[in-house]
């Protein structure tokens, strides 16, 4: 599944990115469950607020974490969070 570079992401309605305390981690909460996140993934769905698309989010994670070349990784991430429901694209 190709990434519109226009789209901006959101969550699902039925998604909620949250910090668990007792795991010390973010994890995604929704009716069926919970998925655990790693740290790179909850930096990425963080940025997922509406207002971002994919080139965004990866100038956002570059300079933040002063690093570069991660696009692909970031655009990963997301084609997976978009199939599994996680987040929506915005046009």
């Amino acid at each position: 599944m190709a990434l519109n570079p226009e789209s901006r992401f959101t969550f699902s309605p039925l998604h909620r990115l949250q910090w668990e305390e007792a795991q010390q981690k973010y994890v995604i909460l929704y009716p069926e469950g919970l998925v655990e996140l790693n740290v790179p993934a909850a930096e990425i769905l963080k940025l997922c607020d509406g207002t971002r698309n994919l080139e965004t989010i990866v100038e956002e994670l570059e300079q933040k974490f002063e690093t570069s070349g991660i696009r692909d990784d970031v655009a990963g991430l997301l084609e997976s969070a978009l199939e599994n429901g996680w987040i929506r694209a915005l046009p």
